[in-house]
């Protein structure tokens, strides 16, 4: 209980604080503000062991150079992963190259990043937002997916339709997409409201992957979730290379990302970057209070 009011008050606090006093706390889960300081981060996690994707800060672009210089800005990304040799794909917000300002756009800016993931043999993950954009997503998911296989989208647990989504998308053939809870705000005709309801939900579209040998990104920091999701694999026998485990950066753990590695499985980390820090970091604090727990830890140590 205490601990809730005090994570509602920094929720509160933080918008009111200086930049730089806000950058001290967000630092340690964004990568900086230069592509530089991004693939300096990716090689560090590349030498723990770790993978990465990486995805520029910002969303809804509502102008068509901006959209094209943000999608300039990872075909860079491509080149500069391909060139130093590192293990990190690339995840992109469709609001953020241009599905806000046409349809002509977005498809001309995913072709460009598909044809430069093609070139350098690299994958491509197609964010998921809010349920307004769930259609036209899963739509541009299965269009590029003929033109390229090395590509992913993402699923919600927390929404009701997204096990028919699962279903219909299956009956085109095998996939690959990350599995997350969903941040967006919705409504309870859209979306599970409860914490025990999703992760249940979760387990159950997990399991639905795990059983159609469907290759599912496990992007979680839910530990409940975490033990279930290491006793099915166990039960269901699955091999290590039908999954990964995914984690945002920055985020403690609690030794979790160390057992994975322990255990041969694969970890990914979702490493953001760009000049949009602040306003990601609020958004994240606002969507998950949990995190002003860390900060709140971390003000008392310094």
């Amino acid at each position: 209980m205490i601990q809730s009011v005090l994570n509602q008050l920094i929720i509160k606090l933080t918008p009111l604080l200086p930049r730089s006093i806000v950058w001290r706390i967000a630092g340690k889960y964004v990568a900086g503000e230069t592509a530089e300081e991004a693939l300096s981060v990716i090689k560090e996690l590349n030498d723990k062991k770790f993978l990465v994707t990486v995805d520029i800060l910002g969303e809804h672009t509502n102008k068509a150079e901006t959209a094209d210089k943000i999608t300039n800005e990872y075909l860079r990304l491509y080149d500069e992963i391909h060139k130093r040799g590192l293990d990190c794909n690339i995840s992109v917000k469709p609001s953020h190259i241009g599905l806000d300002i046409s349809l002509d756009c977005i498809h001309s800016n995913l072709n460009k990043l598909l044809e430069k993931a093609k070139g350098t043999d690299n994958f491509l993950r197609i964010d998921m937002e809010s349920s307004l954009i769930t259609d036209t997503t899963i739509e541009l998911y299965e269009d590029f997916k003929k033109k390229y296989p090395k590509i992913g989208t993402v699923f919600q647990a927390y929404l009701h339709r997204t096990e028919n989504d699962l279903k219909n998308l299956y009956r085109n053939g095998s996939f690959n997409f990350r599995l997350c809870k969903g941040i967006y705000k919705e409504s309870s005709a859209i979306a599970i409201q409860r914490r025990r309801k999703i992760n249940s939900n979760y387990l159950k579209l997990l399991r639905f992957a795990f059983e159609n040998k469907i290759y599912v990104g496990i992007a979680t920091h839910d530990l409940e979730i975490l033990r279930n999701s290491y006793a099915m694999i166990a039960d269901l026998n699955i091999p290590s290379n039908m999954f990964e485990f995914q984690v945002l950066y920055g985020v403690p753990m609690s030794g979790w990302l160390e057992k994975h590695l322990e255990n041969g499985y694969k970890v990914r980390v979702y490493v953001p970057y760009g000049r949009d820090w602040y306003e990601y970091s609020i958004r994240r604090l606002k969507e998950n209070p949990n995190i002003a727990g860390y900060i709140l830890k971390d003000l008392f140590r310094k």
